[in-house]
């Protein structure tokens, strides 16, 4: 019966594991195509339906970069955000002196979003280790000046071949970059799990 189970789990971290790279090879690829949409950097606070509320097209943020892939994919940040502040408000960043959710801005907040993936999805080592980093995984910085910025590993290559590329809008649009460790690495994330 022992051995039975052992192969059970077996077939079962298998089929996880397929399941899982082949949610992150359509993350990579919906980033990848975020690529071609001009959008201008713009950090306005935007009022946006909810659920699935969005701000204007050709405009943006890093975190709309992460926004908008995982919506390709059928998960709405936005909504998911706003559910579990909405339960646990306490446990998010009470630096914008909010007393409750605010649908239009909360999942557009690289702490708030730290927080969800660490809570929902799997965290991953922040070493200086190209191998480490998988196309699909959510990567997190401290820019100069104490900045927050986040983006997405990508199914392509450095020139060197050491390393994939991120795809993130940090002023220039939603481009495809090799900046994975120009900055410092904050979080590392796989979500879903």
């Amino acid at each position: 019966m022992r051995k039975y189970f052992t192969i059970l789990i077996i077939i079962y971290c298998a089929f996880t594991a397929k399941a899982q790279n082949q949610f992150a090879q359509k993350l990579s690829a919906a980033a990848l195509s975020l690529t071609k949409d001009k959008v201008s950097y713009d950090p306005a606070y935007f009022v946006i339906n909810y659920p699935n509320g969005d701000v204007p097209k050709d405009k943006g943020v890093c975190t709309d970069v992460v926004i908008r892939a995982y919506r390709k994919l059928g998960i709405d940040l936005q909504k998911e955000v706003h559910e579990d502040m909405a339960k646990n408000f306490s446990a998010y960043p009470k630096t914008w002196g909010l007393k409750k959710p605010d649908t239009n801005i909360d999942h557009r907040r690289v702490p708030n979003l730290r927080i969800f993936f660490a809570k929902f999805g799997k965290s991953k080592s922040i070493e200086t280790n190209p191998e480490l980093y998988v196309p699909g995984d959510i990567v997190t910085w401290l820019l100069p000046g104490n900045l927050t910025h986040i983006g997405i590993v990508v199914n392509k290559k450095s020139a060197d071949g050491k390393r994939y590329l991120i795809v993130h809008n940090i002023g220039a649009g939603q481009v495809i970059e090799d900046c994975l460790f120009k900055f410092t690495i904050t979080g590392h994330y796989q979500y879903p799990k």
